[in-house]
């Protein structure tokens, strides 16, 4: 049954109770870092609700839609947790997404991000071309990050290039900036079907890093890739 859904409305509360769950969880921590926020998890809870909240308005089943425990079979290891997925009535593997924040920290895991992201990619279309999964043609892979914007993460990052030159988009480039050059390239490299990359200061204030990456396209294109998947839920 389908149901309405208001995106912009929808994302301010995501990004509310981001900010909460986030702070909140600073408080209990034993430690003086922003590492209690950071394993505590839970934080983008809010983004999945909008999710699923997403895929109910296009007419999939909320049985066909997972949020915890989505162990998909790999290539390189045994399976991989996604944060999302849709399965058809049939079992078919249609939809899946990553979710990933980042708040302070920047240098220590900017690198350690991408390469999960690429290595998660990877490894599922690996696992797809040896068709360790049912799936409805090509599935629709979703990456979406929350970044932090703040002074460190807009400030120019120092490239190490004691060899070789990097990239010139690299250049002067903040940590956002970064985030933004390695969303883009997902999607160029069709790595990922889409990415969103939003940055906030606070529980009020968010936005979009780019129009290409914004949270309306990736809704957007989640929707209308469902929406093709029309007859797998009217069985």
């Amino acid at each position: 049954m389908k149901k309405t859904f208001n995106i912009e409305e929808r994302t301010a509360k995501a990004v509310e109770y981001f900010w909460r769950t986030k702070n909140n969880q600073l408080k209990r921590s034993s430690d003086a870092s922003n590492r209690g926020a950071v394993v505590g998890g839970k934080q983008l809870d809010g983004f999945l609700t909008l999710l699923k909240e997403a895929c109910l308005s296009v007419g999939v089943p909320s049985e066909c839609i997972f949020d915890n425990n989505n162990y998909i079979p790999g290539f390189f290891r045994s399976s991989k947790d996604w944060d999302f997925i849709v399965i058809s009535p049939s079992g078919k593997l249609l939809v899946l997404i990553e979710l990933k924040s980042q708040v302070g920290s920047y240098g220590n895991n900017f690198n350690n991000r991408t390469e999960e992201a690429l290595g998660n990619a990877t490894d599922l279309w690996t696992a797809y071309r040896e068709q360790e999964f049912p799936t409805l043609g090509i599935p629709w892979v979703g990456y979406l990050m929350v970044i932090g914007d703040d002074e460190k993460s807009t400030s120019p990052v120092r490239n190490y290039t004691n060899h070789f030159p990097v990239l010139k988009e690299f250049d002067n480039a903040s940590y956002i900036d970064r985030y933004r050059i390695l969303c883009e390239k997902l999607m160029t490299e069709r790595l990922y079907t889409s990415a969103c990359l939003i940055r906030t200061k606070n529980s009020k204030t968010y936005n979009d890093v780019t129009e290409s990456l914004s949270i309306v396209r990736f809704i957007d294109s989640l929707k209308g890739y469902l929406i093709g998947c029309e007859s797998e839920f009217n069985r």
